[in-house]
């Protein structure tokens, strides 16, 4: 007999969200679904979200299409419920998203390793764990599930790899010199959506000045050589972002008004003596800013130690969003990418950033002789609407003085 009829909608995630954007679905009308099972991924302004279906049954409608905003409360989806007469289906049969632009986008299958599993077969995994097994050319149909209701998480992935290893995906032969006449629609949606949208707003919003300065990282990688020589194996690996981090924090305490958040509309700055540092970080999926939270009260191997818990679940797309907002000054690294100079764009509403430029070794004049020494520039950019440049430019003075004589790292 028939089963009753379930409305999903569109949940409360918090922090006072009013609408979400629908960036993929894993159903279509017709699919049979088990409890827990993932249904949809919407983003809110700062991470991606997976809705569970909270009962077994069979996919009756959806609510919307791939890029479409829905507000807190929509209907998202309608399920039928297995009826009395009808035996719960263990395994859901995942066929294709509707074949518009935006869904192939949002969708887009994993090049498969090995042969491919009829579509009543099709594994259960996030996005996040979709995305890896696409990275890394692993065929999902492959890998023995472990989680709820025959899902796939990180973890059977993790088994997978270890034990067969992994492979690139296929490449297309080369084409020589032939001429290509084809073009691609790509959609702007989800997270690249929202950074095209916040990058945008700060630009037209905020008034940036930039100042760039050349700093000696001579002594200070050598501190950090010698750090992990005596300590890594105890406290971990450090890289120099966490030294930076600590001058920034001590030239914090000096100039105030760089930790700060405008809000233009109340016209009101808000100084924070919490020190929350904001790490842009790129990934495959898009720039996202994780925060490492009370950076004043971190000693180096805590930072560095939750730096890497960040950065792996940025990653991963794992990262929460409570772990990719709050922050009052940002940092942004490049590492080896990271040019000669830079103009940071500021993370809105903050009114700091600071860009980490490529380490260069070359010839410096010390003292009339020329000695060998490692270079790098710190480019920054600053709201000049709250923020003097004579003020930016001793704040960076003040980390390049830091930095340049790194015992000052360990004086409070």
């Amino acid at each position: 007999m028939a089963g009753s009829i379930h409305v999903i909608k569109v949940p409360d995630v918090g922090e006072g969200t009013a609408e979400v954007e629908l960036v993929a679905w894993h159903v279509r009308p017709g699919d049979a679904v088990v409890e827990d099972q993932g249904l949809a991924d919407v983003m809110t302004d700062k991470a991606i979200v997976e809705i569970p279906s909270p009962v077994a049954g069979r996919v009756l409608a959806l609510g919307g299409e791939v890029g479409q905003t829905l507000a807190v409360g929509a209907e998202l989806i309608r399920i039928e419920r297995a009826g009395d007469a009808e035996a719960p289906v263990a395994a859901p049969a995942r066929a294709a998203p509707p074949p518009s632009p935006a869904a192939k986008l949002a969708a887009t299958p994993p090049p498969y390793a090995g042969p491919a599993r009829p579509a009543a077969d099709r594994p259960i995994a996030s996005p996040a764990v979709r995305r890896r097994a696409w990275e890394l050319g692993v065929d999902l149909g492959g890998v023995v599930a472990s989680g709820t209701a025959g899902r796939i998480v990180h973890a059977d992935l993790d088994a997978h790899v270890a034990a067969h290893g992994t492979r690139p995906p296929d490449r297309a032969p080369g084409t020589g010199s032939a001429e290509r006449n084809d073009q691609q629609a790509v959609p702007v949606i989800g997270l690249r959506r929202r950074i095209a949208l916040q990058m945008q707003e700060s630009k037209r919003r905020i008034p940036h000045f930039s100042y760039v300065e050349e700093v000696d990282v001579t002594e200070v990688e050598a501190l950090r050589a010698a750090l992990n020589t005596k300590w890594s194996a105890e406290r971990g690996h450090l890289t120099l972002l966490p030294l930076l981090m600590r001058a920034m924090v001590l030239a914090v305490r000096e100039f105030p008004q760089v930790n700060a958040l405008f809000d233009d509309e109340a016209g009101v700055v808000t100084r924070h003596g919490a020190v929350h540092i904001g790490i842009a970080t790129q990934t495959r999926h898009g720039l996202v800013v994780p925060v490492v939270r009370h950076a004043e009260a971190r000693d180096l191997w805590a930072m560095a130690a939750e730096l890497a818990r960040l950065a792996e679940a940025a990653r991963a797309g794992r990262a929460t969003r409570a772990e990719l907002s709050g922050s009052t000054i940002t940092i942004s690294s490049l590492g080896a990418l990271g040019g000669i100079v830079s103009t940071p764009v500021i993370n809105r509403p903050e009114v700091a950033i600071v860009a980490v430029n490529r380490i260069v070794e070359r010839p410096v004049l010390r003292g009339g002789a020329v000695v060998s020494r490692r270079m790098m520039n710190l480019s920054s950019s600053f709201d000049h609407r709250v923020v003097d440049g004579m003020d930016a430019a001793r704040f960076v003075q003040a980390m390049r003085a830091t930095i340049e004589a790194p015992a000052l790292l360990f004086v409070e």
